[in-house]
């Protein structure tokens, strides 16, 4: 435990992502089995324990810390697990510090009743430090900078392997991922997960503006619509079938109709969306079956799912990733014309003469409900990850609107100490001569470290309310923020939901009335 609490504290203090690495590298080196497989989990957010809740833990602290003191500090720490582990009356280390590997099975076993008991036990022997490890740990969260990505390149470059054999053998794993790190350490060979229909990671784009088009040749590139959706790679053999996200999780049970479709064998790629009578629904209404263990009837019948294929990368037993692109769709179309799945269609090529045509295409992808384009060169290889050169991507511009200030709350990890996730909202009319603001989205990222600091001493000194960790300030602060598309939704009281929403600057000069009305942000709903 001492030794991931350690790790978990370079990582928080860390911001450079090299840096992060190498914490990484170390802790993989240093750690034993299975600790080290059970921290790497943890950190890709992994593991999960039915009965240790973030409510439990609050419920303990309120045994051992007066409820006043512990809101007050929660308050001013804004996280759970650091002000608990701050707070807890422990004398620390009383004890031997319990082995992660122990904290994990410990509470895998335990019954619901034991939980709280077996927790506070551990709390009792551990110093800060520690107490802080093992909250995090048990609720999940951690917000330090480490992506699912970071941590397979790191075991990439302990293992002294391309980051892509990783990936690909990463799904077919669980904690504490032993043979992982035989196979990395040469004591085996690569684990065999041929058996359990593995993900092929995913290749990514360039983003690029069309002041890069002029160094591209438009005789080498294909284009295609990048369609509104989430990536998904579909893959069937010998009666399995598997749905995996852009980062390789199994994310089948949320599309169970789709899957019924896939009974052959094959391994493809393309875009997830619902589509009603032919037309591609709105983002928002795709959200309907994102993350579900379980999808109902009425989610099936309602938000029909569907997906747009972009390549094939294994047809009939065949790897065809190290295949040109145009040889690639020639077999997609032939694959499409001979089994005819349901579910699912070919995503069209989008022709072009020039460069010129392509900014009129893109000018008019958000009047037509499409993300933007897609550029490919013809003799492209599928290449895991995000080679520069081959594949680019022109997204439509932003929207953006003038909105205010209403909340913020502490920030996580390095954050802890500034105000950095804003809520703000747009005027909505109540009467003739009357308005009120009502919330229409979050942001915790867009501006620079020093603006940070700006923002946390201007809502430290506008504060009116105080609602646990969240600050509500007076209406003073116009944020210009941008996003890429608004739906309606039910969820909000504004009755609207942005996507992406990110802030893009700061309007110290504009005055509060002067923000964007609610009904300007209906107005930009694509019905």
């Amino acid at each position: 435990m001492k030794t991931f609490a350690r790790l978990l504290d370079g990582l928080v203090f860390t911001p450079q992502r090299n840096a992060k690495v190498r914490l990484l590298h170390d802790y993989v080196r240093t750690a034993p089995d299975p600790d080290r497989g059970y921290g790497l989990a943890a950190l890709a957010g992994t593991l999960s324990f039915a009965h240790a809740k973030p409510s439990l833990i609050r419920a303990l602290a309120g045994e051992r810390v007066d409820p006043t003191l512990f809101a007050l500090s929660y308050d001013f720490v804004g996280d759970l697990a650091e002000t608990t582990a701050l707070i807890w009356p422990g004398s620390g280390e009383t004890s031997a510090p319990p082995a992660l590997a122990e904290v994990v099975t410990g509470l895998s076993r335990a019954k619901k009743d034991e939980v709280g008991a077996i927790i506070t036990t551990w709390l009792d022997g551990l110093d800060a430090s520690g107490r802080y490890a093992l909250l995090k740990l048990i609720t999940g969260g951690i917000r330090a900078g480490v992506s699912t990505r970071l941590v397979k390149v790191a075991l990439a470059d302990y293992g002294a392997v391309p980051v892509s054999e990783v990936e690909e053998v990463w799904p077919g794993l669980a904690p504490p991922y032993e043979p992982l790190f035989a196979w990395l350490e040469g004591r085996t060979g690569r684990p065999e997960i041929e058996h359990t229909l593995p993900f092929r990671p995913l290749m990514l784009a360039t983003p690029l503006d069309e002041s890069g088009l002029a160094d591209l040749d438009p005789g080498d590139f294909l284009a295609e619509w990048k369609w509104d959706g989430i990536r998904v790679q579909l893959a069937a053999r010998d009666g399995q079938t598997r749905i995996f996200s852009r980062g390789g999780d199994d994310v089948t049970a949320a599309f169970p109709d789709v899957a019924e479709h896939l009974n052959v064998d094959a391994v493809l790629d393309g875009e997830m969306l619902v589509v009603r009578d032919g037309a591609v629904a709105p983002f928002n209404d795709l959200q309907q079956r994102l993350g579900r263990k379980t999808v109902s009837a009425a989610k099936r019948n309602g938000f029909p799912c569907h997906v747009r294929l972009y390549d094939i990368l294994v047809a009939d037993g065949e790897d065809l990733r190290s295949r040109p692109l145009i040889e690639r769709r020639s077999r997609l179309e032939a694959w499409i014309g001979r089994y005819r799945p349901g579910r699912m269609d070919l995503s069209p090529l989008v022709p072009f003469a020039g460069w010129d045509e392509i900014a009129r295409t893109r000018a008019a992808t958000r009047a037509a409900g499409i993300e933007g384009l897609m550029l490919k060169r013809k003799d492209s290889a599928y290449v895991a990850g995000r080679p520069k050169g081959p594949w680019f991507k022109l997204k439509r511009d932003p929207l953006t609107l003038d909105c205010v200030l209403m909340y913020a709350q502490r920030g996580h990890g390095k954050r802890s100490s500034f105000y950095s996730d804003f809520t703000f909202g747009c005027w909505r009319s109540s009467g003739p001569d009357s308005a009120d603001l009502v919330p229409v989205g979050k942001a915790y990222f867009g501006f620079t470290d020093q603006e940070l600091v700006e923002l946390d001493r201007w809502v430290r000194t506008h504060t009116m309310e105080r609602f646990g960790p969240v600050r509500a300030v007076s209406p003073g602060l116009v944020l210009e923020i941008a996003f890429d598309s608004v739906h309606r939704s039910t969820r909000h009281k504004s009755g609207v939901a942005m996507r992406f929403p990110r802030i893009h600057r700061i309007r110290w000069d504009k005055p509060a009335a002067e923000a964007d009305q609610l009904q300007t942000l209906n107005d930009l709903i694509a019905e």
